[in-house]
């Protein structure tokens, strides 16, 4: 039976075991998960949050992160600015970014959602509104969802990964994880 586990990555951990090449020490997922043969299943950069998938079943981690399977991912996304209609029509349509179009995406203002704190926390600024979007997307480019809202006019301040699939961070606390039985 595969092993599959769901963690919440908090901020600024990598989504790997070991941090090699860096003269400062950072968090790792061995600094959470003690747990030997489990890989991720895809990524989440460093400065991201959110739901990470780890297996031990080569399949289902290709499954889960090969773009050919097109699994939705949701990510909840604070950004800098208002949403208009015609920003979130953008990335529903797709956006063009330096490596190519983006395929449509599922967007849409929300009210801010009731979230742990983040450490350090996001910049606060009187002067400039922000706003919350959910988006879903179907790809996994390197830093897709942040290159998407920017070329929208919507800076990324804040940005959780919420759900992969049929899997989601429901009950799941910054820094812990749960074990599906697959």
């Amino acid at each position: 039976m595969a092993k599959l586990i769901l963690f919440n990555k908090p901020y600024g951990v990598l989504s790997q075991f070991t941090d090699r090449g860096s003269e400062t020490v950072r968090e790792t997922l061995s600094d959470y998960i003690a747990m030997p043969g489990i890989y991720p299943a895809g990524r989440l950069d460093r400065d991201s949050e959110g739901l990470l998938l780890l297996t031990d079943d080569g399949r289902l981690q290709s499954r889960i992160s090969d773009p050919k399977y097109k699994l939705p991912k949701t990510y909840l996304v604070q950004v800098e600015g208002e949403a208009t209609d015609t920003a979130l029509a953008k990335l529903e349509q797709g956006i063009l970014l330096k490596d190519g179009m983006t395929a449509p995406a599922k967007a849409q203002r929300i009210d801010p959602p009731d979230l742990w704190e983040r450490d350090p926390p996001v910049r606060f600024r009187k002067t400039v509104p922000d706003c919350w979007i959910s988006l879903t997307i179907r790809e996994g480019r390197n830093r897709q969802v942040r290159r998407m809202t920017a070329a929208a006019g919507l800076p990324t301040l804040r940005l959780i990964r919420c759900a992969i699939g049929e899997w989601t961070l429901d009950g799941i606390d910054p820094g812990t994880w749960k074990h599906i039985k697959i």
